[in-house]
């Protein structure tokens, strides 16, 4: 586990993003943790995602009821409203 300051972090991202790669980097602010740096793929470990999204988005629709379309429903009828 890595450690580095809010400061440092903020001039070099780069750095800290490498550090993740290997494991959390603990970022402090005024020598106390304040926040986690992870890669994604710990992250998707952690949460217990197995699908990326671009897997999501592969998928085929989710089966549906069918919906009632529009033209299947009686047309409101002006006429009757006006006692015609």
């Amino acid at each position: 586990m890595a450690t580095i300051s809010s400061r440092d972090f903020n001039q070099d991202v780069g750095k800290a993003k490498r550090l993740a790669r290997q494991g959390p980097v603990f970022i402090t602010d005024r020598g106390r943790p304040s926040h986690v740096l992870i890669s994604f793929e710990a992250y998707r470990q952690i949460s217990g995602q197995t699908e990326s999204i671009i897997d999501l988005l592969a998928m085929p629709p989710a089966e549906t009821g069918e919906l009632e379309s529009p033209l299947s429903t009686p047309a409101w009828d002006r006429t009757a409203d006006l006692g015609a």
